[in-house]
């Protein structure tokens, strides 16, 4: 038995326009997303085959060819046996707007067996308390998001879909979201987290795997995937003379404002060269890339892989 709770293999999926033409939104993805609990970033701009890939998962599209697994298990022919572990926010969700965001989840609940104790669980969950006795019209986008994922969790899922959960929201609502989906992720569920917000993303993954035009682009833990830099800024008097310093003793550096960039992987030997010249050193910090400057790297660097 796989311990993946999603994989994909050579996974493609076309669109004939009206017209006859052809438009492949999804070229040949192999996407493994591991089990256990965590966030697994599910990342790319707009466009770029993300909520394809996910209805194809999830039996809402019919893959053009390729073969996808849900716990191990094939899908679509055996979704109707996994999708039971399986919540997803895909699309904006619709609840009556006069019935209280606890109705609703009561209702909700109802029709699908799951215990009213569950409706407790997941209000706590995604902090909802106090505010569950609210219409739901009264509530803001980002409440209104919370009561989606709150009905997702009714099923206890093993697996939890979420796509660009935090469209449209102010930054208090992107945060509370954010730490709803980090709680989750550490409680043991597997969250699978689209979203084209790579810096924002970055705050709550484990694990992500970067796609553009359709197209596997990079996969594997976050701290991998951004590496290691050694690049360094080191803040000082005088960055001219600093440079010119550093130069001298075969170290790489060149004027950034009040600073100096410097490249080397022995971050101590900055401070040992600047004291010697008799530089004063106020901050010296690494230059660590963040996620979005890996994807636009990567996708630049597709792009000239296109024109060759």
């Amino acid at each position: 038995m796989s311990d993946l709770v999603i994989e994909t293999r050579g996974l493609r999926k076309e669109f004939r326009s009206v017209r006859g033409g052809l438009r492949v939104a999804v070229q040949n993805l192999d996407l493994a997303v591991p089990g256990g609990g965590g966030v697994h970033g599910f990342l790319g701009p707009n466009g770029s085959g993300k909520t394809t890939t996910i209805r194809m998962l999830l039996g809402l599209a019919r893959p053009t060819r390729g073969t996808m697994r849900l716990f191990g298990e094939p899908v679509p022919a055996r979704l109707p046996q996994v999708i039971g572990r399986v919540g997803a926010v895909v699309e904006s969700p619709k609840f009556s707007p006069n019935f209280t965001g606890r109705l609703n989840l009561e209702l909700l609940a109802a029709s699908i067996g799951a215990p009213r104790s569950r409706v407790d669980q997941a209000i706590a969950t995604v902090q909802l308390d106090g505010r569950d006795k609210d219409k739901y019209k009264s509530y803001s986008l980002g409440m209104k998001q919370r009561v989606a994922i709150a009905a997702t969790l009714l099923k206890d899922p093993a697996l939890l879909i979420l796509d660009e959960p935090t469209n449209g929201l102010d930054p208090a609502g992107i945060r509370e979201i954010r730490e709803t989906i980090r709680g989750l992720g550490e409680a043991g569920v597997t969250v699978l987290l689209s979203s084209h917000i790579l810096a924002e993303v970055q705050h709550v993954c484990t694990s992500a795997t970067i796609i553009g035009n359709g197209r596997l682009l990079a996969s594997g833990r976050v701290e991998d995937l951004l590496g290691t830099s050694t690049a360094h800024r080191a803040v000082v008097p005088d960055p001219v003379r600093a440079a010119e310093a550093l130069g001298r003793a075969a170290l790489p550096a060149t004027v950034d404002g009040d600073a100096v960039r410097v490249e080397t992987d022995d971050p101590a030997r900055i401070t040992q060269v600047l004291g010697e010249a008799g530089i004063w050193l106020r901050e010296l910090t690494s230059l660590r890339p963040d996620l979005e400057t890996v994807f636009l790297d990567l996708t630049r660097s597709e792009q000239l892989g296109d024109h060759q």
